[in-house]
Parts: structure tokens; sequence; C-alpha cells
């Protein structure tokens, strides 16, 4: 389950993929194309990319980009876009907060889940602040003084208000996209480029 799941399956269906399937079964049997399906949590596939425990993966460019920066002398790398998935990375303090502009950020504490990418991308608009590693409801954050700010994705906003805080910047623009174990076999790599094909066609 999860956002990009109903739509990674109509995509792999749009490009002839059948599996032999269940509800209560997380591995998939390809039926008409030499691919099986494993069904995981998003944060879980780059380590199993990495390890080569699967070749390919659809996941957040969030989720890709925070694994690369935290093992770039892995095996992972984004290798296509797909248009789903969209939400956005962002800064949001709380409401009453003299927030004016990202600078503001230098010297603050700042929750996420994603603490490789936004730290990187702080750092390149010159922004020393310090990240905290928080998963789950990352929102509690400030109302709990574990931060003064959280960078965390957004789709709505909803969530943030009901928690007193207001978005400030869009520090990435997410979506969909497909990763891959770059030390694909040459067979495997025969059938990545079929698989892409198929792809680009719907």
């Amino acid at each position: 389950s999860g956002r990009l799941s109903e739509k990674s399956l109509e995509l792999l269906q749009s490009c002839g993929l059948r599996f032999e399937r269940s509800k209560d079964q997380l591995l998939w049997i390809g039926k008409d194309f030499p691919i099986d399906l494993l069904l995981v949590r998003d944060d879980d596939i780059p380590l199993l990319l990495n390890d080569g425990a699967c070749d390919l993966g659809i996941v957040g460019t969030n989720v890709a980009e925070e694994a690369i920066l935290e093992k770039p002398d892995q095996g992972l790398q984004q290798l296509r876009r797909l248009p789903f998935g969209g939400c956005r990375l962002s800064i949001a303090v709380p409401r009453e907060s003299d927030y004016k502009t990202i600078a503001d950020l230098n010297g603050l504490k700042i929750a996420t889940s994603y603490p490789a990418l936004t730290a990187s991308i702080l750092e390149k608009r010159g922004v020393n602040a310090e990240t905290i590693k928080f998963s789950g409801s990352v929102e509690i954050a400030p109302n709990i003084g574990l931060a003064d700010a959280i960078c965390d994705l957004v789709s709505s906003g909803s969530t943030l208000f009901k928690n007193g805080l207001e978005e400030q910047d869009i520090i990435l623009k997410s979506e969909a996209v497909i990763a891959v174990n770059k030390d694909l076999s040459i067979e495997n790599q025969e059938l990545l480029n079929q698989l892409l094909f198929r792809v680009r066609s719907v």
C-alpha cells in the first residue's frame, strides 16, 4: 500500500505485465514476461536494490535521492521519472514563527525523515542547520520541543495546518522514478531495455 502502489500497478499492467497474485502474498510471479514483483514498503526498496535482492524498483525521487546520498558508493541509480506520485519536500515552521527566508534556518534544528537530502539541499543554499532524523509523524516535532522546523513531504498541507505549521519553502519536487541496481547482468539489461520500451510506449 502507499501513495505509489496503485499507479505503479496500473503502469505495469499497461505495459502488458501479468502476475499470479494473491492478497496474502508479497511476491507475485510474472506470467507473460520474466519479471516477478515484490511488494514492499518504499523505504525498503533502496536496501533491496543496493544488496542485489531486486534489480528494479519504483520509488519517490525523495527516497531514491536520500538513499544515494547516504550510500553514494552503492549500486542504486535513478533511471527514469514517471508521471505520477507528485508531491513536494518542504520546509514548514510554526505559524507564529518570524520566518521570512530560508536563511532564517541557520543555527536551528530541523526534524525530517530525509536528513541527508535535507542537509545537502540546505548546504547548497548556504544554510547551516542541524537535521534530526525523525521517522513517522514529523509534524509533531516542533510541538514537543524536538525541533524548530520540519522538512517533510507535503501533498495538500492539511496535516501541517492541523499541527499549527505553515509551509514556507519547497526544496524538492518529487515524483515516482524507476530506480535500478546498476550492476545488472547482460541478460537482465536486455530485459530492462524491453521494459523501458514498453514504459515509453504507454
